[in-house]
C-alpha cells in the first residue's frame, strides 16, 4: 500500500510561537488516520499545513507523491505561485469546525459552486451530481434550504459534500463536530463512518474518541507540536505507552 500523505521533519513557528517541533508521519492510501490531543498541541495547524493554507518554516509534505506548496528544481525548493497552490488544494477536501457555508446560496448552490467556477463543470451535469451528494449526506429534502435554515448538523453535512464535490484524493477534517450541539454530532460522524468505508485517505483532528476507536485505521496523539505516541487506536486508547498520553486520556475517556 503506497502512502498518500508524507510528513517529514515539518516545522512552524507563528513569531516566537514554535507551534509543530519536526512533526514527521506517513498515512497509507484509504487510511483514516484521527489526530488527538489539547488544544494548542499543533493538530489543527499541522492540518492546514498539509494543504498549504499555512506554509512551513522547514521540512517537506508530500501528497499522492506531489510537493505540496513548493517546487523543487536543482536541489532548491521555491514556493509555488497562489494560483498553483490553489489548484493543489482544489484536490485536497478540507472540512472546518465552522462551516463556512455561503449564507446567500442554498444547499444545492453551495455544492455546485467550486464545481462551476473551479473545474469547469457546467451548470446542469453540476445540479445532478449536487443532488447525488447531498442526497448521499442525507439532505436529498434541503437541496433549495439556506444555511441559516439548516440545523448545524445539516450544515455541517453540505459543507462535507460541498468538499466531495472537487473529488478530492484526500480529505482532512478540522474538528468536524465541535461547534455542534451534542445531539447533532451523531448525524455527522454517520457521514464520516461512510465516506471511510469507501476508502477515502482521512486525516480527522478530533476529539470524538469513540469515532477514533471504531472508524481510525491509525491514532496520533500530539502535545506540545510534537507526535508523542501513536499506533493502533484500540493500542492507544486501552494501553498508551507514554505518561503524557496517559494523563491526557485520563481526562477524555
Amino acid at each position: 500500500m503506497t502512502n498518500m500523505v508524507i510528513a517529514e521533519s515539518v516545522h512552524k513557528s507563528f513569531g516566537s510561537n514554535h507551534v509543530l517541533r519536526g512533526i514527521s508521519l506517513e498515512v497509507a492510501r484509504g487510511e483514516v488516520m484521527c489526530l488527538v490531543g489539547p488544544s494548542g498541541s499543533g493538530k489543527s495547524t499541522f492540518l492546514r499545513c498539509i494543504n498549504h493554507l499555512e506554509k512551513i518554516n522547514s521540512g517537506r509534505i508530500t501528497v499522492d507523491g506531489t510537493l505540496i506548496g513548493y517546487r523543487e528544481s536543482a536541489g532548491k525548493i521555491y514556493e509555488l505561485q497562489a494560483r498553483e497552490a490553489a489548484t493543489q488544494r482544489s484536490g485536497i477536501g478540507m472540512v472546518f469546525q465552522k462551516f463556512n457555508l455561503f449564507p446567500h446560496m442554498t444547499a444545492l448552490q453551495n455544492v455546485t459552486a467550486g464545481m462551476i467556477r473551479v473545474q469547469g463543470v457546467n451548470a446542469s451535469d453540476a445540479e445532478i451530481e449536487g443532488k447525488k451528494l447531498l442526497a448521499r449526506v442525507g439532505l436529498a429534502e434541503k437541496l433549495d434550504h439556506y444555511p441559516a435554515h439548516l440545523s448545524g448538523g445539516q450544515q455541517q453535512r453540505v459543507a462535507i459534500a460541498r468538499s466531495l464535490a472537487m473529488k478530492p484524493k484526500l480529505m482532512l477534517f478540522d474538528e468536524p463536530t465541535s461547534a455542534l450541539d451534542p445531539e447533532l454530532v451523531g448525524e455527522v460522524l454517520d457521514v464520516m463512518k461512510e465516506l471511510a468505508s469507501t476508502g477515502m485517505t482521512m486525516i480527522v483532528v478530533t476529539h470524538e474518541m469513540g469515532f477514533a476507536r471504531e472508524v481510525a485505521d491509525s491514532l496520533v496523539f500530539m502535545d506540545g507540536g510534537v507526535v508523542v505516541e501513536s499506533g493502533k487506536p484500540t493500542d492507544v486508547l486501552s494501553n498508551p505507552r507514554e505518561e503524557r498520553t496517559k494523563s491526557f486520556l485520563s481526562k477524555v475517556l
